[in-house]
């Protein structure tokens, strides 16, 4: 069983939190309390494949924190997730919901597999067998599941079906990112990139800068990377260079995102789109440019490779793109980070709206949607930047210290039992 985390994600997490409870002066007793998960779920998952033989696959669900609310966070399919990624993952969502005063607490699940090698029927027969196993602890009072790496709404769908026919009934709100016609939510699929977009033109504007003009470079094309660039390219942005797992181009004029995305439709991939140069994904992180968005996977940042990044400031789309060590280095440059629990906290924000929904069965249009999102990720950006700015510290820091201070104050308030 791959129960050992190979990059020190989890010690990256637990870092940040040490900083945080230094800076806030942290009761020791809470302290502990958010160190560790409130539960850690390992299950094996059998699974038919289509030739007729089983695999069983480790898939794994963790709740870090329920003092402000149920539990909130992302499924992932992928060959590297550990138990520790999962757990990092979940702490970090705890700090998401609570930077930007949504009333949940974190969580993270992921199944070892490698998707691209199984078949639609494959995943949906793992899928519903890990749901059946995690019946217990999820549910809309308890722990919400959301898409992450390598799944998507269709999951979901699967999902709350596999949810519903468990507990006789049907159960809409047990999960976030699924389809429209089951209760999804408008404006949920592009969430996490206009997050990552309204926290770009806050940051841009901290620093006399306006969106229109700004040259961006984002590494990873997909649900996040794809939306960021879209949308910052209609607000007036120039992307000029774009990375996946195939390799990046780079255009100093700036790519047609548009074309671009149609090209990735139909080869799958940004390498061979026509109007751009092949670089390298290391290439590509050392452009210069005034916003980087990395939208991929953790640890892309490190001592290693921080030294050749040239961008006035980095955006984080992903989870943890950032190693403790690359973190300093980019604050000895004078090189500005919107972390990743600010800026791609607008999926877990629109996940709350559409969860708010389903329970009432009540739906909002698109434009309140997005409106409510903009609403919040810009007053949660102003509050991480007036702490940063009151306390003499990096964004990062600030951000945690926003997030550990609310959540320790729930603590407080309800007492550690018994």
């Amino acid at each position: 069983m791959n129960t050992v985390e190979p990059t020190n994600v989890l010690e990256n997490a637990l870092q940040q939190l040490n900083d945080a409870a230094a800076l806030l002066d942290l009761e020791p007793a809470i302290h502990a309390k958010l160190s560790k998960p409130k539960r850690a779920l390992i299950v094996s998952v059998p699974t038919r494949m289509d030739d007729g033989h089983f695999e069983v696959f480790w898939g794994y669900r963790v709740q870090h924190n329920m003092d402000r609310g149920p539990c909130k966070g992302g499924i992932r399919y992928h060959p590297s997730v550990t138990l520790d990624e999962v757990t990092a993952l979940a702490m970090w969502m705890t700090w998401k919901c609570a930077v930007v005063n949504i009333p949940y607490g974190g969580a993270k699940g992921g199944v070892i597999c490698d998707p691209a090698q199984m078949s639609e029927g494959e995943i949906e027969r793992m899928t519903r067998r890990f749901v059946a196993e995690l019946v217990e602890i999820i549910g809309p009072d308890q722990d919400i599941p959301a898409p992450d790496v390598n799944t998507n709404e269709r999951t979901m769908g699967w999902l709350m079906d596999t949810y519903s026919m468990q507990v006789g009934h049907s159960v809409p709100a047990v999960v976030t990112g699924k389809p429209i016609a089951i209760g999804g939510s408008l404006g949920r699929s592009q969430a996490t990139g206009r997050g990552v977009a309204l926290v770009a033109r806050e940051a841009l504007a901290t620093h006399g800068m306006a969106v229109e003009g700004a040259r961006m470079v984002v590494q990873g094309f997909g649900k996040v990377g794809g939306a960021f660039a879209e949308l910052i390219e209609g607000l007036g942005a120039a992307v000029i260079g774009v990375s996946d797992v195939s390799g990046g181009i780079y255009n100093a004029a700036g790519l047609d995102i548009g074309e671009l995305t149609r090209h990735v439709i139909e080869t799958g991939y940004v390498e061979g789109f026509p109007a751009g140069e092949p670089i390298t994904n290391e290439e590509l992180l050392a452009l210069e440019c005034d916003v980087l968005v990395p939208a991929a996977l953790e640890n892309v940042f490190t001592a290693d490779n921080a030294g050749a990044v040239r961008a006035r400031m980095i955006v984080e789309g992903a989870n943890g793109p950032t190693t403790p060590e690359a973190d300093r280095i980019f604050a000895d440059r004078g090189i500005f980070v919107a972390p990743d629990i600010l800026a791609n906290a607008g999926g877990v924000t629109v996940s709350y709206f559409e969860w708010c929904q389903g329970l009432q069965a009540y739906f909002w249009t698109e434009d309140e949607v997005n409106e409510r999102l903009e609403e919040i990720m810009v007053r949660a950006f102003g509050e991480v930047y007036a702490e940063s700015q009151s306390r003499g510290v990096d964004m990062r820091a600030a951000a945690t210290a926003v997030a550990v201070g609310r959540v320790a104050e729930a603590v407080r308030v309800r007492g550690i039992y018994p």
